[in-house]
Order: structure tokens, then sequence, then C-alpha cells
């Protein structure tokens, strides 16, 4: 019986690429060269499935070059790179990888959270640069978490992971805003409180951002809503590029609009907005939130497992569009 072909479109771990040759004929790319549209087009042609990790885009143009295609599985929790309602119309099945990654990236999330209130990367370039030559009272002082307000936009399994690392092991106020308001266990369990967008970006000392991206959420933070927040607050983006104006952003740190931010994700990337690379007061990080190695091989393995789990038993694990299945 002939085996059903899959495009694996970056580089995997090996065990990924041996789990998935045992049900399929794979061309996979393990040199992780950075294929050019047309190139993933000419690829995917002929094939029933594709493991993506979110920059291939599949739209309505790529499901055209691809009439067999029936699945593409993300090693990502987000899925912005889907054309979601084209897939469903071409029944191709979108799945994602969530829960495997909640917990490292709360754990990044408020690493770079207080990265930024303590000034970490700013205090460190000094040091290398062989600029410390004295004790001073405020050299790099920086803000307290502990105590201070906790404001995340955007409340879902990792915004929850955060709020529970603040207000448990850190004391902290914590305030959210959500599309909808969670349940009250949820919003007990992390001892949380739901606040109209205005008042949070107010009253926020430190806020998170973990929404996902939608044309909705496309620049949810710009430079009317950094003018709104507290001159000492911090603002931390682990959820996507595109949801904060990184160009206003640059802007409002350079001015103190805000006294400093912490950024793993951008508009664009993997180019990064010019203008943050000129100021001190923000730590830069390249999309590793998600980036310990088991947390990555979980996300890696759940993925395979939709391909082998739809394309072998008709079965996925995690679909996004459902419907398809019906």
């Amino acid at each position: 019986m002939t085996k059903p072909r899959i495009l694996v479109a970056r580089a995997v771990f090996p065990e990924t690429i041996a789990l998935l040759e045992q049900h399929f004929e794979v061309e996979h790319n393990q040199a992780d060269e950075i294929w050019s549209r047309a190139d993933l087009l000419a690829r995917i042609r002929d094939k029933a499935g594709a493991f993506t990790t979110g920059g291939e885009r599949i739209d309505a143009e790529l499901l055209a070059a691809a009439p067999g295609l029936r699945i593409c599985a993300n090693m990502a929790v987000g899925y912005n790179n889907f054309d979601v309602p084209a897939m469903t119309q071409r029944g191709v099945l979108a799945t994602n990888t969530p829960d495997v990654l909640t917990e490292t990236t709360a754990d990044f999330g408020f690493a770079l959270l207080m990265a930024t209130a303590r000034r970490i990367s700013e205090s460190e370039h000094f040091l290398r640069a062989g600029k410390w030559n004295k004790w001073a009272y405020d050299m790099f002082a920086g803000s307290d978490i502990h105590g201070s307000t906790l404001g995340i936009l955007g409340m879902g399994r990792i915004g929850r992971g955060i709020a529970r690392r603040g207000a448990h092991g850190f004391g902290m106020n914590v305030i959210y805003h959500n599309r909808s308001r969670l349940a009250p266990d949820l919003e007990a369990a992390c001892k949380a409180r739901y606040v109209a967008k205005e008042e949070m970006l107010k009253t926020a000392d430190h806020l998170v951002l973990v929404l996902p991206y939608s044309k909705e959420s496309h620049h949810a933070i710009g430079a009317a809503e950094l003018k709104q927040m507290k001159a000492t607050a911090t603002l931390v983006n682990i959820a996507r590029g595109g949801i904060v104006d990184d160009g206003a952003l640059a802007q409002a740190l350079r001015d103190k609009t805000i006294a400093a931010a912490g950024i793993d994700v951008f508009e664009g990337e993997p180019k990064v907005h010019p203008d943050l690379l000129t100021v001190p007061n923000v730590v830069l990080t390249p999309h590793i939130a998600s980036a310990t190695v088991p947390t990555r091989m979980a996300m890696a393995k759940l993925a395979a497992d939709n391909l082998v789990g739809f394309l072998v038993n008709g079965k996925p694990v995690t679909p996004i569009n459902p419907e398809v299945l019906r």
C-alpha cells in the first residue's frame, strides 16, 4: 500500500522525522532552508499533509496549488498563518499544539517581565561595556514586582498561568481584560479581577499581552494605548507580532511614555523594527517563549500525532476546524 506523501516545511527533531517516516513518504527540510513562496507551492503540490511551523502561509492560493492536501499541522499554538475559512471551504483540516507549551510559555513571560522591570539586559550591556566603576544609589533602579499590579490582556491558558505566578508567587494584584469574562472558579484560581481595557491600561504597573492575533487585535496596543499607561509601567508581549505597533512602542520608550518593555514577538519577524534596536529600555528576544527542549519536543510530537491521527486513523488530536471531519 502506498504511503501518503507529506511535507515537513522546517527542520525538526530527528525523532519526529523518524516517527513520521513510519507512516508517510516524507519530504523534509532538515537543512532548514527558508523556502520562497514559489518553492513552498511547488513542494506541497502533490502532498496529502504538511507539517508547518507558523511561518508558512496556508491560504487560498496554496490550497488551489495543492488539490490533494488534506491537513496542515502547525507546530505552534497560534495559527494566524492559516486562512482557516479557506481551509474549511476546501475541506482541509487545520491543527495546532495547545496545552503542551502553556506552563513553559508562562514561565518565560514571567522571566521577561522580571528582566524588564529590573532592567537586567540594560545593566548587563552597561557592565560588558566596561562602564561599571562605582556604586550609585540609583544605578539601574527599576520597579518592584512583588505587591504591584499585574495587568493581563488575553486570559487564555497562558494568561492564567502568568496570573497564578504573579498572584501566588509574588503577591501581585492581578487584573485582566478578555473578550469574555472567566468563570468565577477560574478567576478565583488565579486571584484575578476582570476590568475594562481602559482601566487596565491606566492601573497596571506591569502589562503582559497574551491574546491571539486577529484583524481585531492588530495594533491593540498603539500610541493611544501607550499614552494611557503609567510612566512607570512596563509592557511585555509574548503573544504575536502585530498586536503591538512596534514603531509607536519604540517612540514611547524613547520619550519615556512608559518605563520599559520586553518583546519576544515582532511585526514582520524575523525582521525587527529598527527603532526598537536603538532604545536601551527594552529587552528583545527572538520568539523563544516556548523554547525548552522538552516543550519543543512535545509540540513536534503533537503536530506529528495530528498528521498520523488524521491521515492514518481519521482521528486528529487537536483540530482547529473540526467541521471538516463532518
